[in-house]
């Protein structure tokens, strides 16, 4: 047990990929153990083998081709002429569009590296900060995976045995509390700083959302089709990707072989990558679970305290620490064996509990100095790292604040998918 554990840190240490640092120490650790061979092939693809998961794939490819298809220009144009009025307009533009690609999308990284270099582009040619604009994308792209779809949700929903549907629900008002927290900061710091607004001009706002009126309604057709029981979140992707492929071919005409071609590439060494992780992490919680790991972690966590708000604001800085050096589908195949037991033995609704893992999940994403959206937004707009890691944290304030009123106010997260889904 020794050995398994300390090949995963030291793999971890020097630097191995985080799939393969899994899976190493678990095969390692099914050698060294004397488990049958047998056994390392069955958990991983157990851990994959789920008609829930098809649908990570396909939204991953559903976010690259509305990147692809230039469909998030059009996303950001209007909620430009929407917002762009207030001061710091473009940064409000910034996240009210990623609030409505998170609808397409449910993926962070998908948000940063495709809406991301759109928004931080017009943002630097009209006269904002570079470090604030990367701030503001950075931040904002946390939204994706909370705000329906969400992969991350997807994921939780597949190990932890919840309804999807519910949780994508559970997410819109965090979603929307996050995004409406941000443009507060983002506010601030154009009153300080006396940040140029965008004119409101009804005429092309009107115009502007004619046009894009396409692209906006995918998010409203995903939610309805869930409240409505028209279709289940594997059906919703695909419609995603059919979608978003015949607007961008046909209506927009946007999208052509050679793009299209390198959408499937990106998309398959993405989703290999994701279910190569929860596949592997498999068989690792499966090694942990056998050596009584799980069990002697849980019992540490509730030997701090027995009050269910401390506990869980143990489980929030477990987390938040965790998603800033590790994937988050990675921390949610490993831990939930862990903290579900510990959450059904609070009363916690799994929900609930869901929204706020994978929010804490997406804080640390965007967290100096490992989070993964940083390097994405740090890359696409060749800015310094150090620049980005003091510009984001005034905006892990609003997140944070996002995360205690989920974490200790239920309802946020519960009443409406008891509402629309009861």
């Amino acid at each position: 047990m020794v050995i398994f554990l300390i090949a995963f840190v030291l793999l971890l240490v020097i630097g191995v990929p985080i799939s393969i640092s899994i899976g190493a120490s678990a095969v390692l650790g099914c050698l060294s153990l004397g488990y049958p061979l047998v056994v390392i092939g069955q958990k991983m693809v157990s851990g994959i083998d789920s008609f829930l998961l098809i649908a990570v794939p396909l939204f991953i490819l559903a976010g690259n081709l509305m990147n692809a298809g230039k469909i998030t220009e059009k996303i950001f144009d209007t909620a430009k002429e929407l917002v762009g009025w207030i001061p710091g307009g473009l940064g409000h533009a910034n996240v009210v569009a990623s609030i409505i690609f998170a609808g397409m999308s449910g993926s962070a990284v998908a948000d940063a590296g495709g809406l991301g270099a759109i928004e931080m582009e017009a943002m630097k040619k009209n006269g904002y900060d570079e470090d604030f604009a990367g701030a503001v994308t950075a931040a904002s792209s946390v939204i994706g995976p909370i705000f329906p779809p969400s992969i991350p949700l997807i994921i939780y929903g597949s190990v932890a045995s919840v309804s999807v549907d519910q949780l994508f629900m559970g997410g819109v008002v965090p979603g929307l509390l996050m995004g409406a927290l941000l443009m507060v900061m983002v506010l601030y710091f154009a009153i300080v700083r006396r940040y140029e607004r965008h004119p409101f001009r009804l005429r092309a706002l009107i115009r502007q959302f004619l046009g894009s009126i396409p692209a906006l309604i995918t998010p409203v057709i995903i939610l309805c089709g869930f409240v409505v029981g028209w279709f289940t979140p594997t059906e919703a992707s695909s419609i995603a990707v059919i979608y978003s492929l015949l607007i961008a071919l046909f209506l927009y005409r946007t999208l052509d072989w050679k793009s299209f071609k390198k959408c499937l590439k990106d998309s398959a060494i993405s989703s290999a990558n994701t279910l190569f992780i929860i596949g592997t992490s498999t068989l690792f919680t499966y090694v942990m679970a056998m050596e009584g790991i799980s069990r002697q972690f849980a019992d540490v966590i509730l030997g701090i305290s027995s009050n269910p708000n401390v506990v869980l604001l143990v489980i929030n800085v477990l987390l938040l620490v965790l998603g800033m050096v590790m994937e988050p589908g990675a921390i949610l195949t490993l831990m939930l064996p862990v903290l579900l037991p510990i959450a059904n033995g609070l009363g916690l609704d799994l929900v609930h509990f869901g929204v706020m893992v994978v929010l804490n999940l997406m804080i640390g994403q965007v967290t100096p100095p490992f989070g993964v959206c940083l390097f994405v937004i740090s890359d696409v707009n060749k800015l310094k790292l150090e620049r980005l890691y003091r510009s984001i944290l005034p905006f892990l304030v609003p997140l944070i604040l996002t995360l205690i009123l989920v974490t200790y106010i239920p309802g946020i997260v519960t009443a409406l998918p008891n509402a629309l889904l009861s």
